[in-house]
């Protein structure tokens, strides 16, 4: 018997099945939405943050075209508040090989006005990636609308 023999079809079904277990391993790829506009940017992450009854903090990593690399849940607070590390944030972005990111979180109260405190984080924040090259592209407060720092002057 002849085992150098290949099988076409079955070597096309193995590699199929391979690059489709490799497409839902690898989060980013050439497919993922490029962000290339505050709305879009806005659109995003609404859909991601406005159901949490409690304060989520994320961030969305890009690559050096606005491509969406991944969108990550930080940190988790309560009703009016959430603990952000500006060490932790460096270390996802530096892991998920970012070149900007865009920062998002939700008011659950719905009013979606930036407060001190989150100006301030994002200051912290923004220091902190600048160090590692790494432009901060806004900071979006979801609540009832959408809030952009960018839009406001505030970054």
């Amino acid at each position: 018997m002849n085992t150098n023999h290949i099988n076409v079809t079955n070597d096309d079904a193995i590699i199929e099945a391979a690059l489709k277990i490799l497409k839902f391993r690898i989060p980013y790829n050439s497919d993922s939405p490029s962000l290339t506009s505050p709305q879009d940017s806005k659109d995003y992450v609404k859909l991601k943050l406005a159901t949490y009854e409690y304060e989520v903090f994320a961030c969305l990593f890009l690559d050096q075209r606005h491509r969406v690399i991944r969108f990550e849940e930080m940190f988790k607070g309560t009703i009016d508040g959430a603990n952000v590390y500006p060490r932790e944030v460096v270390k996802a972005t530096l892991k998920h090989n970012a070149a900007a990111v865009i920062f998002a979180h939700n008011h659950p109260s719905g009013n979606a006005e930036p407060s001190q405190s989150d100006e301030r984080i994002t200051k912290r924040l923004k220091d902190a990636l600048a160090l590692i090259d790494v432009r901060v592209l806004d900071h979006l407060v979801v609540g009832d609308d959408v809030i952009s720092f960018a839009e406001r002057g505030l970054l």
